[in-house]
């Protein structure tokens, strides 16, 4: 990958991010000393979080056309399946760089594959569908495409997990509201 492309500075770029759940939040503070105007495309934000966080609300479309970033942080739904699709990708910029942490199935592989393949964007993907690729599959062999295993619930992960989970019960049993509550109402939101 290195060298195989005109490098781009993240510093005063436009990075999209499609999803403003915790993880989304959580790039959204990272991003901030790099001066990035940063686009968020979310139907659960509120104009007033959105300035709150320092962002511009808009839809997926407007932020596929302005984006020198993607990066996703959404669940995968029936609204959400294959949101990133032909028309979507077709919309983007050329050189943009598509990053997809969250999950396989909101992108159309094989819309992905097709602008792959036209040397017009970059992909880096934690996350695929299947997963893992095929072992035929071009996003294993395209030089403008990353693909790194999804470790979500590495070791390390899992014995934090296991951390938090011991703390939240421990509040619960001594009567404390709890840090990381997570409501049913959520569950439809959660990456």
């Amino acid at each position: 990958v290195w060298g195989q492309w005109d490098a781009r500075e993240l510093t005063r770029s436009t990075v999209g991010l499609v999803g403003a759940s915790n993880v989304g939040r959580h790039v959204i503070d990272l991003l901030q000393p790099f001066e990035s105007t940063i686009l968020v495309a979310d139907p659960f934000l509120s104009e007033d979080n959105a300035m709150a966080l320092g962002v511009e609300r808009v839809d997926l479309a407007e932020l596929a056309a302005r984006s020198d970033v993607v990066s996703l942080h959404c669940p995968e739904n029936e609204h959400t399946r294959h949101m990133i699709n032909a028309e979507i990708l077709a919309s983007m910029q050329d050189g943009v760089v598509l990053i997809n942490t969250a999950r396989g199935g909101l992108i159309d592989e094989t819309a992905l594959i097709n602008e792959l393949e036209q040397n017009r964007i970059f992909a880096f993907l934690d996350v695929t569908d299947p997963e893992p690729p095929a072992p035929d599959s071009p996003l294993r062999l395209l030089d403008n495409v990353v693909v790194t295993p999804h470790i979500a619930g590495c070791i390390e992960n899992c014995n934090r997990m296991g951390e938090l989970a011991v703390e939240e019960v421990r509040r619960h049993l001594s009567g404390e509201p709890a840090v990381y509550e997570i409501r049913r109402d959520m569950l439809d939101r959660i990456s």
